[in-house]
């Protein structure tokens, strides 16, 4: 089913268009890393959270422990994170993301964003303040919505 507001259709296609240069290019500096999407996940999760335990990342991630921990000892010889006790409670492993971690990070964020880069090199300074306006103008309003992101 097709919308017919125009201003949804512009948007749409903006948004496949966005969301289709974004994920191709990080989906293969991914593949080039040697890292899953689950693994990503985890390295954006404990980037945002600075750390977490086994079980929250599992639950975040939608898998079991089990999963989770294989996953995490890839990490952990990849040195990509960092698993440590938890001060409170020795059983609990506390996993926090270590500076080549965070470094691969920033590379995948680069990668996925370069495209914009090439596109706001052919954007003129007038359709940059104009764009600027509206995307600002999104950006409020998106926040008033219920649930928005911090």
């Amino acid at each position: 089913m097709t919308n017919t507001d125009p201003f949804i259709a512009t948007f749409q296609q903006w948004t496949d268009i966005f969301m289709h240069r974004s994920m191709r290019k990080f989906i293969h500096f991914a593949r080039e890393s040697g890292l899953s999407m689950s693994m990503i996940g985890t390295l954006f999760h404990l980037n945002k959270k600075g750390c977490a335990g086994v079980t929250n990342l599992g639950d975040h991630l939608g898998v079991t422990s089990a999963a989770s921990s294989q996953m995490l000892e890839r990490l952990v010889q990849q040195e990509l994170i960092l698993r440590t006790e938890d001060p409170t409670d020795r059983r609990v492993k506390q996993i926090v993301l270590t500076e080549k971690g965070s470094h691969l990070l920033d590379e995948g964020i680069r990668a996925r964003q370069g495209w914009l880069d090439d596109l706001v090199g052919i954007l003129s300074r007038e359709e940059k303040e104009l764009i600027k306006g509206a995307l600002d103008l999104m950006i409020s309003k998106a926040n008033q919505l219920e649930g928005s992101i911090e």
